[in-house]
């Protein structure tokens, strides 16, 4: 009987102590995301007929983005974009956490925060010093100029390309950083063994270290997924999504609908194709992981 009243008790203090973190998780992550499910399904607006009077129109914000060419740009320019960031990220940190493998804390020590500078800042400064880096006037045009190539206006010729790289300067250590220690975890015998059995360098690394490692590969390829997917400021300051449509993913053409055009049914409707987007790409990682 005593036994019993000590564990109801033991439960009940669980309890207390569990109900604050329920709660946040109810107020601040569970009813939004209802309540932007609703509001996909609805009128609502910022301004005019839809503020005063919200109604529910079922499927009508889903059809018109079937129909809606700037729909279908963005969804484009979004899976452009974030190929090729991941592209940019996965084999650039792969490659210099690969070179880094092995050398004293020291040499990791002096080169690591170069690449870490670019991870640490935050996003808006990393889209000014990237600005100022591809504008008219900057320094990739004074360096082509200094060798006798004509300047190029990059943002407005390349501005998709622009963008990808700044992204890709701006995730790149978080990359680096997970696949240096998968690498440092990679048992030193086995190449030691396929060494000494005649394996070259590069079959060491495409048949024993890439192996070795493609849970890390998988879990930081969903991880730069997810980030890139809501990558927002970095490229609504470099371009505005501009020039036009070139640059306008998904996250800035939400925004645009929600905040400039106040139609903010019509952008909490955009928000869930990006929310799919986000699960289907976790799913597929999941999957492979699993594998």
């Amino acid at each position: 009987m005593i036994r019993e009243s000590r564990g109801l008790g033991d439960e009940l203090k669980k309890s207390v102590l569990l109900t604050p973190a329920v709660l946040v998780l109810i107020l601040f992550f569970l009813i939004p995301i209802f309540l932007t499910v609703y509001y996909s399904f609805t009128n609502l607006a910022l301004n005019g007929e839809g503020a005063r009077n919200v109604q529910f129109i079922g499927l009508e914000n889903y059809s018109r983005m079937m129909t809606d060419p700037n729909m279908i740009n963005s969804i484009v320019t979004t899976l452009i974009f974030l190929v090729g960031s991941l592209i940019g990220q996965q084999i650039l940190g792969f490659f210099i956490a690969l070179m880094m493998k092995g050398k004293n804390s020291r040499f990791r020590s002096i080169i690591g925060p170069f690449f870490l500078a670019g991870w640490i800042m935050p996003e808006v400064v990393v889209a000014l010093c990237s600005f100022a880096f591809f504008d008219r006037s900057g320094t990739l045009n004074a360096i082509l100029q200094s060798i006798n190539i004509p300047m190029v206006e990059w943002l407005y010729k390349y501005p998709l390309l622009s963008v990808i790289i700044a992204n890709v300067w701006h995730g790149m250590a978080f990359s680096m950083i997970n696949f240096q220690s998968a690498l440092d975890n990679v048992p030193g015998d086995i190449e030691e063994a396929a060494r000494v059995d005649g394996a070259n360098y590069w079959q060491r690394l495409f048949y024993i270290i890439i192996p070795q490692i493609k849970n890390t590969i998988a879990t930081n390829t969903m991880l730069n997924t997810l980030s890139t997917l809501g990558v927002f400021g970095l490229i609504y300051t470099m371009t505005g999504g501009g020039p036009g449509v070139a640059t306008q993913v998904l996250p800035i053409f939400m925004y645009k609908q929600a905040f400039v055009s106040f139609q903010l049914g019509y952008g909490t409707a955009i928000s869930m194709v990006l929310l799919v987007l986000g699960l289907i790409f976790s799913i597929l990682y999941a999957r492979i992981v699993e594998d």
